[in-house]
C-alpha cells in the first residue's frame, strides 16, 4: 500500500510540475488573444480624405491584428465635438482622435506652432513635410506624450484654409467687422482681431447652424470640409487666402498604446504612418478638383490679390513674437519651423 501511494504521489508531482511549466506559455497565449478596443472619434466630415484614411486604417488594424484590435470609427462628431474628442484622447475614454497641434496651446504652447499658429508660418506643402516628417515632427510627438498623455503617431492634413463668407471678401478692408467663427483658442482670436474681423469662438460642430442663423458671417476652412459639411449651403463666397495650414496629428492615448503587446504597438505606429502618407497624397491631388466641385455647387471663388495677402501677413506678423513670449521653448520652436521654410 505504501509503495502504491508513493507511486501515485510521484505521478501527481510530475503532472503538477508539467502543468506549472506549461503555465507561462498559456498566459502568453491568452495575452496574445486579448482584444483591445480602439475607438477612433473625430470631427472631420464623412467622405473627406482624412475620414477615408481613418476608414482604411481601421480596416488594417482589424485585419492585420487578427482581430485582437477592435477598431471602431466614429467620424463627424458622432461622439462629441473637438473639445470632447481631445479630452477623451487624453484620459483614454477614446483611444484615437485627430486635431491640429495648435489645440495644445494652453498645455504645450511650444508645439502649438506646428498647427499653423499664428498664421502664415507654413510657406508651402514642401515646408510642411520638412517640418512634420522629420526630426521636428518627432520632437512634437515626444512633447505631446510627456505633457498631454497622447502620442502623435502620424500626421494627416486638411490643407490650406481659406475664407468662406456670406458676402464677398475681395480685400483686407472687407474683413472689417466680419463675424468669423474661430476655434476656442486665443491665438485664432488674436489673428482675426488684428485683421479687423470680429472673431467668434464656437465649437466646430456649430458652424453650419451658426451660419444659418446669422450668429456668424463666415468661417475659415479647407475645401474638403466645406463640401463634407455642406457649409456652402449657407455661405457661397470663397476667397482663397491659404493663410493657415492645418496639419492633423493622429493622436493615440499613450497609456492605451503602452498596454498593447509589442507587435500591436508596432502595427499601430507603422500602419498609421502608411495610411496618412497616402492621405496626404490624396488630399493634395484632389484639392483642385474639389475647388471645381464647389464652383459647380454655386460657390463664387476668387483669389485674394497678392498685395492684400502681403498686408494680411504683415498685420499679423507680430503674433510670432507674442506667441513666442509664452516660453523660451516656444520661441525656439517657431524659429526652427521658420528655418526649414
Amino acid at each position: 500500500m505504501t509503495a502504491m501511494r508513493t507511486h501515485i504521489s510521484r505521478r501527481g508531482f510530475i503532472a503538477v510540475g508539467t502543468a506549472a511549466l506549461a503555465m507561462p506559455a498559456f498566459i502568453r497565449d491568452a495575452r496574445a488573444q486579448e482584444k483591445y478596443v480602439c475607438k477612433i472619434a473625430h470631427t472631420e466630415g464623412v467622405g473627406t480624405p482624412i475620414t477615408n484614411a481613418f476608414d482604411a486604417w481601421a480596416k488594417v488594424l482589424n485585419e492585420k491584428s487578427g482581430g485582437r484590435i477592435d477598431a471602431q470609427h466614429f467620424p463627424a462628431a458622432q461622439l462629441g465635438g473637438l473639445a470632447e474628442a481631445l479630452e477623451g484622447s487624453r484620459i483614454g475614454t477614446i483611444q484615437v482622435t485627430t486635431a491640429g497641434p495648435d489645440s495644445e496651446e494652453a498645455i504645450a504652447p511650444e508645439i502649438a506652432a506646428f498647427g499653423g499658429a499664428p498664421g502664415f508660418i507654413y510657406k508651402n506643402e514642401a515646408h510642411v513635410d520638412a517640418v512634420l516628417q522629420g526630426e521636428l515632427g518627432q520632437k512634437c510627438s515626444d512633447i505631446a506624450r510627456a505633457k498631454t498623455g497622447v502620442e502623435f503617431v502620424a500626421y494627416g492634413e486638411t490643407g490650406f484654409r481659406h475664407i468662406l463668407s456670406k458676402r464677398p471678401v475681395g480685400n483686407l478692408a472687407d474683413l472689417a467687422g466680419l463675424k468669423i467663427r474661430v476655434p476656442q483658442l486665443r491665438i485664432w482670436v488674436d489673428f482675426w482681431s488684428l485683421l479687423g474681423a470680429a472673431p467668434t469662438p464656437l465649437p466646430y460642430s456649430e458652424q453650419y447652424s451658426a451660419l444659418s442663423t446669422g450668429i456668424i458671417d463666415a468661417i475659415d476652412s479647407d475645401v474638403f470640409s466645406i463640401v463634407g459639411f455642406k457649409f456652402h449651403e449657407q455661405a457661397s463666397n470663397l476667397t482663397l487666402t491659404g493663410h493657415w495650414f492645418l496639419p492633423k496629428a493622429v493622436r493615440v492615448n499613450a497609456a492605451w498604446l503602452d498596454s498593447l503587446p509589442e507587435d500591436l504597438r508596432d502595427l499601430v505606429r507603422t500602419s498609421a504612418k502608411e495610411a496618412f502618407a497616402e492621405q496626404r497624397t490624396v488630399n493634395r491631388a484632389n484639392a483642385a478638383k474639389t475647388l471645381e466641385d464647389l464652383k459647380g455647387l454655386g460657390v463664387t471663388v476668387q483669389q485674394l490679390p497678392a498685395e492684400e495677402l502681403a498686408k494680411m501677413e504683415a498685420q499679423t506678423a507680430k503674433l510670432f513674437d507674442e506667441f513666442g513670449s509664452k516660453s523660451p521653448e516656444t520661441a525656439a520652436m517657431i524659429k526652427a519651423i521658420q528655418a526649414l521654410g
